[in-house]
């Protein structure tokens, strides 16, 4: 059941992700907004239509029975039924009438508010699309990484406080005790994705997990020792991925002229920064990295225990929706809202620690865990309903929230999921001590 939230909430968080969308479209001229056709990308001039129609779909026609705003917009912009690879080919709208579609999407749904509380299913309804807006603003900022666009400017939507200074270096593992954990989503939460259904009570043994993800000097090691040339620290399919694509370091890596390492992003290169986590890195080449370190990535039990569970007074754990309790992600416990404009050093945002003091579970990176993303006991799809079902068995989980992730959106809860080659996303990992 979702909770009822205010209208305003609704209007408020339609109108930040929107302001999102047309910051990430500032500044590309045309050729840009088509960009080169990639498997991993969509055309942005494609995705924002997609994204107004999705709006417009689940709300103002399938739920309210409105006619449609698009002549064409069915056989344009639904993405189960266009096939990825035409959508360079298309004949999509131009900008300027996109853009006049998205402001007649958004006022009929702000329209329909009237400043009171929501019903549920509006509820559930305004916060799904926007939520699913975010991700693809999140799309949108990665493809401008991948395409070595310049560097987004986003201005800042919503109160924000700074975050804390730096306290020196942070390593080493934590001793996380273990128990019982209810994995998953609750019917009483107030918002549910869903592929968190339904929670089931979980045995988690005792387990060692690094206090910050791995960073880009430690990486570096694994380059300079020859990881990516030993075919024993390698699964099979993660053999076949390096050998197609040639890899012999992290994608948006280069030698310098003194034989260090730089790193791209968006469209500048820059020295390395070795205390900040390693990113743009797949699962093939996190599980690679583990097994050369004599490690291991966490699994998806053991991460969501790390991150919702806090000691009670009485010896028992209570679960929480982060890793320091239940209060709202800010700017001093988390690197999110893409305000940074890249991710920090691991040892920043102390105040996001959990009870062991592992640090940055939620923000800075999408953290990869060692399952394949499957089905709870119990799932059932929600009104979108290729959101999760058409992914499982064939994609890896990842945990916790990038730089980039909306905060109104993401908890410890949060499964994302993405194919074990995929290294444009926001993704890094820590590490878990072998048994």
């Amino acid at each position: 059941m979702t909770a009822q939230v205010s209208t305003t909430h609704l209007t408020n968080i339609l109108s930040s992700a929107r302001q999102r969308t047309l910051e990430l479209l500032d500044g590309l001229n045309g050729e840009q907004l088509v960009g080169p056709k990639q498997p991993i990308l969509n055309p942005m001039i494609w995705e924002i239509g997609h994204v107004a129609w999705f709006h417009e779909f689940f709300i103002l026609r399938q739920e309210y029975g409105n006619a449609p705003l698009l002549d064409r917009g069915d056989l344009l912009y639904d993405s189960i039924a266009v096939a990825h690879d035409t959508r360079w080919d298309l004949p999509v709208y131009p900008l300027v009438e996109m853009k006049d579609y998205m402001t007649r999407v958004f006022d009929q749904l702000v329209d329909r508010l009237d400043g009171g509380l929501a019903s549920e299913r509006d509820s559930y309804l305004y916060q799904f699309t926007t939520f699913h807006e975010d991700m693809h603003d999140e799309a949108f900022t990665w493809a401008r990484q991948t395409l070595a666009y310049p560097t987004p400017n986003f201005k800042d939507d919503g109160p924000r406080v700074s975050r804390d200074p730096i306290f020196g270096e942070i390593s080493g593992d934590a001793c996380i005790p273990g128990g019982a954990l209810r994995m998953g989503s609750e019917p009483t939460d107030a918002f549910v994705f869903d592929n968190e259904k339904w929670a089931r009570e979980i045995q988690v043994f005792p387990f060692k997990m690094a206090k910050v993800p791995v960073t880009c000097g430690q990486f570096a090691e694994f380059v300079e020792d020859g990881g990516y040339e030993t075919d024993g620290l390698w699964t099979e399919d993660g053999l076949r991925w390096r050998r197609e694509i040639g890899a012999k370091f992290p994608v948006y890596w280069k030698r310098d002229a003194a034989g260090g390492w730089k790193v791209r992003s968006f469209d500048i290169w820059d020295d390395i920064d070795l205390d900040k986590p390693v990113v743009h890195v797949n699962w093939h080449e996190a599980n690679a990295f583990c097994k050369w370190a004599g490690r291991r990535l966490p699994t998806e039990a053991e991460w969501e225990f790390a991150a919702t569970m806090c000691p009670g007074r009485d010896g028992t754990f209570v679960k929480s929706e982060y890793p320091w309790g239940n209060s709202p992600i800010t700017g001093l416990r988390a690197n999110t809202d893409g305000f940074e404009l890249g991710c920090a050093a691991v040892s920043d945002y102390s105040a996001g620690d959990n009870a062991w003091g592992c640090r940055q579970l939620i923000g800075n990176v999408w953290e990869w865990t060692a399952d394949t993303f499957n089905p709870f006991d119990g799932f059932s799809p929600d009104d979108y309903k290729e959101y999760s079902k058409p992914l499982f068995g064939t994609t890896k989980v990842l945990r916790g929230g990038s730089w980039a992730t909306r905060s109104r959106y993401i908890d410890a809860k949060y499964r994302n999921y993405f194919g074990p080659q995929r290294s444009d996303i926001f993704c890094g990992f820590r590490t878990c001590a072998n048994d």
